[in-house]
């Protein structure tokens, strides 16, 4: 199948197109196709100094709230009260912190400056959230962000500073908000560890379609 070409025009093809996950190229970060491209179930991802990529993967790697795994060792830090969470009150570290964290196996990040910029205006205009996780200094040791779109929250990034610190976010994300699905967009086994599995494309247009609005 073709890889498309975005012009102007606020239009994707069907994500059914997409070839090995890659759909498009193209196109601009504009708040309108970013949320015209998640009502899809489409997402950008690429590296600095690329043209816009945009995937749908098949299958799409989905977390059901129902069904997030609460290890001994995650109800243990619930307990102690060691940390406190926020929701929204420092976007633009969490933001920052996923951007900078070393991760294993990736060499650099796709959070590029202009993805970046694009999700902080997203997150001025309400769409895109973040979840904070605070130590008793009162510093970020944990966090992510996403966008929410009805009962959908298409997670985009997470990061630790401290131990399991973001699955004591994803916890709380789960908690503070009505959620039927999460979308993980892509296998992790950090994310597989916390309940999240496979699910064909099909399936996930339908869950986008019941609930997203």
């Amino acid at each position: 199948m073709p890889i498309f070409q975005l012009s102007d025009d606020l239009v994707f093809p069907h994500p059914s197109f997409a070839e090995d996950g890659v759909l498009a190229i193209g196109g601009d970060l504009s708040p309108d196709r970013i949320l015209l491209a998640y009502q899809n179930g489409i997402f950008p991802w690429y590296n600095e100094g690329e043209p816009i990529i945009w995937h749908s993967p098949n299958p799409r790697f989905v977390l059901f709230p129902k069904n997030f795994y609460l290890s001994k060792s995650l109800k243990r830090l619930i307990k102690q009260k060691k940390y406190s969470f926020s929701i929204n009150k420092d976007f633009k570290n969490v933001i920052k912190n996923c951007k900078q964290i070393e991760r294993k196996f990736q060499n650099g990040t796709w959070i590029t400056n202009d993805m970046e910029k694009a999700y902080i205006l997203l997150n001025d205009l309400g769409f895109v959230l973040s979840v904070e996780i605070w130590n008793t200094k009162n510093k970020l040791v944990g966090g992510l962000y996403g966008i929410i779109m009805g009962k959908v929250f298409f997670g985009e990034s997470m990061f630790h500073l401290e131990s399991n610190t973001s699955k004591l976010a994803f916890y709380h994300l789960i908690q503070s908000f009505d959620l039927e699905i999460i979308d993980c967009q892509v296998y992790t086994e950090h994310l597989e560890s916390l309940g999240a599995e496979d699910i064909s494309l099909d399936k996930f247009l339908i869950h986008l379609q019941k609930h997203i609005n």
